[in-house]
């Protein structure tokens, strides 16, 4: 029966794994990550040269991706299909697999899907690793809240009104799921008085980063890992003369 460990590897720089999530990594004999079909995988992107030799890979590959609208029956059949299939694959393996995971797995990763499944058939585990979405407003220089500020994670999915509703509430914003959703992102900011304020930061922390005002970006192309900052202004001690 195997034993699973999910490993958090953070928002994108190695340097930032965890100590426990490298051990892990360097002892694996088995590792499954999930990618694009045709692509690399951006959490194995991550881990490149601490992997032992021989050890065995899994590519889980998503049915799809972006080719069907997310909340489509169609979309949402075809990935718990995946999801039922893999959970019953990793199940089966012997000994121990090292699941990777970008950012925490318990913070809207993939990995969860898998672990609703896994829980109370195998022995499950999973290292918590920092926020994607932590890195980026790090890489801003600036602090993302201050004293009281009311902190909200949106999607970049919601409907345009919600967007607006929540963004006009809000002391501090990080949104995600950006891509092709930046678009309607911007005109809710705008709409919710916001826009001035906000920063995109494209693969925070990793090669390629870029960090701008979102006024001042083409949002026609924006990469998946890209995330929408509006920092907080709240309270705190005056600084001294």
């Amino acid at each position: 029966m195997a034993r699973i460990i999910c490993a958090g590897l953070g928002p994108g720089d190695p340097d930032l794994i965890s100590v426990r999530a490298d051990r892990a990594l360097r002892g694996a004999s088995q590792i499954a990550y999930f990618r694009k079909a045709g692509r690399r995988g951006q959490a194995r992107s991550i881990v490149e040269g601490m992997l032992a030799p021989g050890v065995t890979e899994y590519a889980m590959e998503y049915p799809v991706t972006t080719e069907l609208p997310f909340d489509s029956p169609e979309y949402i059949g075809a990935l718990a299909r995946f999801y039922d299939a893999w959970a019953d694959r990793l199940a089966s393996l012997p000994g121990e697999v090292v699941v990777l995971c970008e950012g925490d797995p318990f913070f809207y990763g993939s990995f969860m899907h898998l672990y609703a499944r896994l829980k109370g058939r195998v022995e499950v585990s999973v290292i918590p690793g920092i926020t994607g979405m932590a890195g980026c407003w790090h890489a801003t220089g600036q602090p993302i809240t201050w004293g009281d500020d009311v902190l909200s994670v949106l999607m970049g999915t919601l409907p345009e009104p919600d967007l607006v509703a929540h963004m006009q509430r809000a002391d501090a914003l990080a949104v995600m799921k950006t891509g092709r959703n930046l678009p309607k992102i911007r005109r809710a900011l705008e709409s919710a008085g916001r826009l001035s304020e906000a920063w995109l930061v494209e693969r925070g922390t990793m090669p390629g980063q870029r960090i701008a005002p979102l006024a001042e970006v083409d949002t026609a192309d924006c990469p998946y890992f890209a995330v929408v900052l509006v920092h907080g202004h709240g309270r705190r001690p005056e600084i001294a003369e």
